[in-house]
């Protein structure tokens, strides 16, 4: 039996490498063979959900709910310490200083990461705006969602927190946070699908266990993840409805 693996596409290109040590360590670990699919785009990961091809994945919030409520997937742990918050930026010489100031007709650089659009479309609810008033610019990557700034294209950019960090120095330097948002109880969560159900519990004590051996920890270092925590069915739950409420 094969299992097929798979990460939320908003993870950082300079994790592409660990997450394929991440696999065939968890393969290892597990006895099991397992193959890793990373997809460009979230279209044609849902895709891939959709017709079942999906065993286990690194989801993201906002997917999580679809995972969870409609094909049977269940929460294994989460990323240790790490939430799911997010930034909005201008260039840094823009008129704009407060969210306050911005008007209708606003342009927005972003992404195509669902939770990351959801709330900030809802930091932006001060100015009066919306997607009817706002006009949308999507990028594949959060550096050419940066670009889109410094090159004056946009007026605002949407980043999730973690990946505004991984921006380069130069990069950062010439963009200025408005807002940063405060949920603290949005993360991204590994699942398994009924199909590797029976893995569940050896694969939370493998993934609860890395930070306590040399080679797990050096798997989490290429990761960018300090660890893992559980995951409990609860604490799922309760992120789905938080992202229910805010998308009404």
């Amino acid at each position: 039996m094969t299992l097929n693996h798979t990460v939320s596409p908003d993870f950082s290109p300079d994790h592409i490498a660990g997450w394929y040590v991440f696999n065939t360590w968890l393969q290892r670990r597990l006895d099991v063979r397992i193959h890793l699919e990373l997809f460009d785009d979230f279209e044609s990961q849902r895709a891939a959900i959709g017709e079942g091809r999906i065993d286990m994945i690194y989801a993201n919030p906002f997917d999580a709910a679809m995972l969870v409520r409609e094909h049977g997937f269940t929460a294994v742990a989460a990323p240790l310490g790490k939430q799911d918050e997010v930034i909005v930026a201008v260039a840094a010489e823009s008129s704009v200083e407060h969210v306050e100031d911005l008007q209708p007709g606003t342009r927005i650089a972003m992404t195509s990461d669902p939770d990351v659009n959801l709330i900030g479309m809802i930091m932006l609810e001060p100015a009066d705006l919306s997607p009817q008033n706002t006009s949308k610019v999507f990028a594949p990557s959060y550096v050419l969602v940066a670009k889109q700034l410094l090159q004056g294209k946009c007026d605002v950019g949407f980043f999730l927190k973690e990946a505004y960090g991984d921006l380069s120095q130069m990069i950062r330097k010439n963009l200025r946070v408005l807002v940063t948002s405060q949920i603290s109880v949005v993360r991204h969560v590994m699942l398994v699908g009924p199909k590797a159900r029976p893995l569940l519990e050896p694969m939370r004590a493998a993934l609860l266990g890395m930070t306590n051996d040399a080679q797990g920890q050096g798997v989490l270092q290429s990761l960018g993840l300090p660890g893992w925590q559980p995951q409990s069915e609860e604490d799922t739950e309760f992120m789905i409805d938080l992202m229910d409420t805010l998308m009404v």
